[in-house]
């Protein structure tokens, strides 16, 4: 074997072996995470963080690998869930044998066949005109929901109980630990099955689809064939997702069919970044984070989503994902030539930002409300009535702005000029 050969195929050695470590390390932060996050609350947020990034993953196929912009992708989920529903009934009634492990397995089959159903048809056209038919496909399942109440109950939806049959092994899965737990191993099967759909040729052809798809139907391939075949991927796992949801909150209603939740999981994804794998699961936490856990503490949480959409859009294009490698290399560099105090200054610049924004954010919303009492942040009463937390706010936010970019510059005029003296006296 050559040289060359050794070389070409170091790389994807060192991506197994990175592999190998990873899918362990995930499986055990999946197992250990409700031991570190214990409260009922938590554990219920965990759980539909896992259930946002199969949502987030399976959108991602369309988006990310196939660059196929869709407003319609709660159709699958949607109907995943409702068919999981019934099917949830049917199986405690004793009509069929479908133990809750297993119910997952509805919703894919249901997601995949309505892709199938629609897909050949929608899928060839591409681009904004493609969008524009999820959406309207999209809503015409929506509309079917209070068309259709035997199918779909109406306006108060179809609900069950994820408590029937034998327990499996101890476990009737009526504790909020126990449905984390079989949520998060779907999420384990569906993660590796995407991850290795990327590396298939499959992933890459839908990729040229996605970049150029005149040389992909040059080198001999229907890009309408490859559209379909990621549409009914994204429909699968979309389907999964939806028997998820319907296994952790036990009711499936016509909100999880709606454009509100179709725009969600697209906007989760693209906060995350669609670059890269990682991006929609990152995309899914934060948008959790953001929706479900904050609304808890704050009136103002969707202001909070509101900035972050807003700011990935014009300084991270390529997601928050996008963000990870240049910032930790940054550090690295900074803590390897001894430039602790600068960046500090662009730490502390990046957290009066934030401060101040929150303080903003916060005395606003409590002044809407017209609460009478001071605000308690973090410790702290503001009186929203008086001008000094205004303008502690206001400060804190200037100083932080007009600091950062100087900060990071100078920084980054640091590092390089320690880089460039390495390579020289390297070279000498």
């Amino acid at each position: 074997m050559s040289i060359s050969s050794l070389q070409a195929q170091a790389p994807s050695t060192l991506a197994r072996r990175h592999l190998l470590i990873i899918w362990p390390l995930f499986a055990l932060a999946l197992i250990l995470a409700p031991q570190a996050f214990n409260s009922s609350l938590a554990v219920s947020h965990l759980t539909q963080i896992c259930t946002g990034i199969v949502l987030a993953l399976s959108y991602n196929v369309l988006l990310g690998q196939s660059g196929m912009l869709s407003f319609g992708h709660a159709a699958f989920s949607g109907l995943g869930a409702f068919m999981s529903v019934h099917a949830m009934n049917m199986a405690s009634g004793g009509a069929i044998w479908l133990p809750l492990p297993l119910i997952p397995i509805v919703g894919a089959l249901t997601g995949l066949t309505f892709a199938a159903l629609i897909g050949y048809i929608i899928t060839r056209a591409s681009g904004v005109t493609f969008a524009m038919i999820t959406l309207g496909v999209g809503q015409m399942v929506y509309a079917s929901a209070l068309m259709f109440p035997a199918f779909f109950g109406g306006e108060g939806g179809v609900s069950t109980d994820r408590v029937y049959g034998e327990p499996l092994l101890g476990w009737d899965f009526g504790p909020q630990i126990q449905v984390y737990y079989l949520v998060a191993a779907w999420l384990f099967i569906c993660v590796m099955a995407l991850y290795y759909l990327t590396r298939t040729p499959l992933g890459r052809l839908l990729n040229g689809v996605r970049d150029n798809e005149e040389r992909v139907a040059f080198i001999g391939f229907d890009p309408h064939l490859l559209r379909y075949l990621a549409l009914m991927t994204a429909g699968l796992f979309a389907g999964v997702g939806g028997s998820l949801m319907a296994i952790n909150f036990e009711v499936a209603t016509d909100e999880i069919l709606s454009l509100h939740e179709s725009g969600a999981v697209l906007l989760f994804t693209f906060i995350g970044g669609t670059g890269t794998f990682i991006g929609p699961m990152l995309g899914a936490l934060i948008g959790v984070l953001l929706t479900k856990f904050l609304p808890d503490y704050t009136a103002g949480w969707q202001m909070y989503l509101g900035l972050v959409f807003m700011l990935v859009v014009v300084y991270a294009p390529g997601g928050i994902s996008s963000l990870l490698k240049p910032t930790w290399q940054v550090c690295v560099q900074s803590l390897r030539q001894h430039q602790y105090v600068l960046l500090l200054r662009l730490i502390l610049s990046c957290a009066a930002i934030l401060v101040g924004t929150v303080i903003l954010i916060e005395l606003m919303f409590h002044r809407s409300a017209g609460a009478t009492e001071p605000l308690l942040l973090w410790g702290y009463s503001l009186d929203h009535h008086g001008l000094l937390a205004w303008v502690i706010g206001a400060v804190v936010l200037l100083v932080g702005m007009l600091s950062v970019k100087p900060s990071g510059r100078l920084l980054l005029g640091r590092l390089a000029e320690a880089d460039t003296a390495s390579k020289g006296a390297n070279h000498e």
